[in-house]
């Protein structure tokens, strides 16, 4: 859990974080989203300690971490930024163990856990290990900048517009990417962007903020269907909001479990939006729906997406 309390920063008269309060469950994937200076990055980075509060307190896991050492603190929690900032001179495994390492991990322990991350972030490791960046796509590149931000197992994983500066395809898998480590791994994550599309994708709860406040803190589904104010309604944008709510609402919320229907099925946890896309290049208005486990469990037709 990370637990804002009346947190302020200003820079001379400028006051860019505003006795913001915020409580980030275990295992929540919370978005910071807000136009561009509203104090989102300050607000991530005062949580590792990069920079200062002026006042109030900020807890993770119930500690003080103005009372944990700057360099320990940042080694209990990951941090992964738009720059990605891989060393270019040491190989993906060597960059990857780079936390692991200062913790003095036994060889085999790290060598483990390049693996595993690698395998989780789906670069082979034979082929991987031993690339340097430069021999590496964008895309890539970022996976295994997140890949060395979980290395040690930290307790929470902060992210500040990792996929802003990769082309959209890249950035559609990457997301899709992010959404299965979190499911894998049920770590508490604390994303920054100014893309509502983006957070409306992958948090489970949304911070909105303006001018260094939180005005609106929900599920993507509340701050779509009840925006707490104008700003927030502006924000998210009267246009193309239904194709918004099909993007958030579930499969599993409309699902008919007595029926079937021919055809390569869809997740129960695909979204309502990833429906209306296949049935449109199947040119059909129903599909079949199967559980994790690869189970029929009903279908999905196209007047259930606007029930």
């Amino acid at each position: 859990m990370i637990e804002l309390d009346n947190v302020t920063k200003s820079y001379g008269d400028r006051r860019v974080v505003d006795s913001l309060s915020l409580t980030v469950d275990a295992g929540a994937l919370c978005v910071l989203l807000g136009s561009s200076g509203c104090g989102k990055s300050t607000t991530l980075r005062m949580i590792n300690r990069l920079i200062p509060i002026d006042s109030g307190s900020i807890r993770v896991g119930g500690e003080d971490v103005t009372r944990v050492p700057a360099e320990a603190l940042r080694r209990r929690i990951g941090y992964a930024i738009q720059s990605i900032g891989l060393f270019p001179h040491w190989t993906v495994e060597d960059n990857i163990a780079t936390v692991p390492r200062l913790l003095k991990w036994r060889w085999a322990k790290v060598r483990e856990r390049v693996t595993e991350l690698l395998e989780l972030f789906r670069l082979d490791p034979e082929t991987y290990r031993r690339k340097y960046p430069h021999q590496l796509s964008g895309g890539e590149q970022q996976r295994v900048g997140v890949a060395r931000a979980l290395a040690a197992d930290p307790e929470a994983l902060l992210m500040d517009e990792p996929f802003a500066a990769v082309d959209p395809i890249t950035r559609d898998a990457l997301q899709a990417e992010l959404a299965h480590i979190h499911r894998a791994t049920g770590k508490t994550i604390v994303f920054v962007t100014h893309d509502i599309e983006e957070a409306l994708r992958l948090a489970t709860v949304i911070a909105i903020m303006d001018r260094g406040r939180i005005v609106q803190l929900g599920t993507p589904l509340d701050i779509l269907e009840h925006p707490a104010n104008d700003f927030v309604r502006d924000f998210v944008g009267h246009q193309g909001l239904g194709l918004k709510l099909l993007s958030v609402r579930k499969i599993a919320d409309r699902l008919r479990r007595a029926e079937s229907a021919e055809g390569e099925p869809l997740s129960l946890d695909a979204s309502l939006g990833e429906a209306l896309s296949a049935m449109t290049a199947r040119r059909t208005d129903r599909l079949p729906v199967s559980d994790a486990e690869g189970r029929r469990v009903g279908i999905i037709a196209l007047g259930d997406l606007v029930r």
